[in-house]
């Protein structure tokens, strides 16, 4: 667990009730392990900071700017808060709220990219259910494709659905059993 100041908790509570509408779609593709099956973390305190995104496993911190942050003061903060970060062993990678907004594709794919690169899978987990190796999620972006993608099945079902015996509990011919 990496250290953080206690009295940044109310804070980050605050600010994860009042997400701006970038971080807010953001969130909807980070939520519910739906990348590589991993946890995000929103307002996360870390060090003396409050990050955007955190990811704990992959080491990753994910900050979103608005138009301030294109100012000299707030890039020269930025920069210190980076290093911090850094220092701790986290990577950060930054977007504005524009990009989020406009290019979520795009910034899906590089958080994708820098997550899948950062985190080390074992090629043969050692307790693969029959030998397989399971697919770590089921989301399109761990294949680079969109959200929409539909996952395959990883292992053959006993029966099909519409057999005597099957999920469904009826024949092809619509026989009951």
């Amino acid at each position: 667990m990496k250290p953080y100041n206690p009295v940044l908790k109310p804070f980050s509570r605050n600010l994860r009730s009042n997400m701006t509408d970038a971080e807010q779609l953001l969130w909807s593709k980070l939520r519910r392990k739906q990348i590589l099956g991993l946890q995000f973390y929103r307002q996360k305190p870390l060090a003396n900071y409050i990050v955007d995104f955190y990811c704990a496993a992959a080491n990753l911190v994910i900050e979103l700017d608005g138009s301030q942050h294109f100012e000299p003061d707030h890039q020269a903060r930025d920069a210190e808060r980076d290093r911090v970060l850094e220092s701790m062993g986290i990577m950060v990678l930054r977007f504005d709220n524009r990009q989020v907004l406009t290019e979520l594709d795009a910034v899906m794919s590089v958080v994708f990219n820098t997550v899948e690169k950062q985190i080390q899978i074992p090629p043969n987990p050692p307790f693969a259910k029959g030998g397989v190796i399971a697919s770590i999620s089921t989301s399109g972006f761990d294949k680079g494709l969109d959200s929409t993608a539909v996952p395959t099945q990883t292992t053959p079902q006993t029966s099909p659905p519409f057999e005597k015996g099957g999920q469904g509990g009826f024949s092809k011919k619509g026989n009951s059993v």
